[in-house]
């Protein structure tokens, strides 16, 4: 598995190498001395989720407040653009994104520091994206900022389509930035 660094810092990418013949492919999705080498402790991942969605869908930004969560993020089915914004104050890159597209052709999945906002839009019907985050769910820590906010600036690869009433109804990041602290 080869680890990237990205244009955020604290945010990396891996990329598996999946061994594929007549019958399929097997590949490792996570390798614990992988994140040890660039310092995030494996044991502290505490829960695992996954989300199906139709093309076109997006869901987020979204992030908590509080101490926050990290996450690791696949597409175990089908394939989506993923957006990590970096909303972390003291951050040499705060308020800069970056996309990534991820799928189950490549397996390559992001890490998400504390502090990032996440959110991604399915590019196949369906698209399954698993998370393994850091953290136990808690809802009174929720934020969630709209997924077109203009300071922010993500440009969707497709029209979004079927956002929940929660993103559809999400504050501007000037309406929640002092919730972040």
């Amino acid at each position: 598995m080869e680890v990237h660094t990205t244009t955020l810092d604290g945010v990396f990418t891996f990329a598996p190498k999946p061994h594929v013949d007549n019958r399929g492919f097997f590949t490792r999705t996570f390798d614990v001395d992988v994140f040890r080498q660039i310092g995030v402790d494996p044991d502290d991942f505490v829960q695992d989720s996954q989300s199906r969605s139709r093309k076109g869908v997006v869901r987020g930004l979204h992030l908590r407040r509080g101490s926050g969560e990290a996450k690791l993020v696949r597409c175990s089915y089908g394939a989506v653009v993923d957006v990590v914004v970096d909303l972390r104050p003291g951050s040499a890159t705060y308020l800069r994104h970056e996309m990534f597209e991820l799928d189950d052709r490549t397996h390559r999945s992001v890490y998400i520091p504390r502090g990032c906002a996440h959110g991604f839009q399915a590019l196949t019907d369906p698209a399954d994206v698993c998370y393994r985050i850091d953290a136990v769910h808690d809802p009174s820590e929720d934020v969630a900022i709209r997924y077109d906010d203009v300071q922010i600036g993500v440009e969707w690869p497709l029209e979004a389509e079927m956002l929940s009433a929660r993103d559809l109804t999400a504050p501007s990041f000037a309406e929640v930035v002092h919730l972040l602290g």
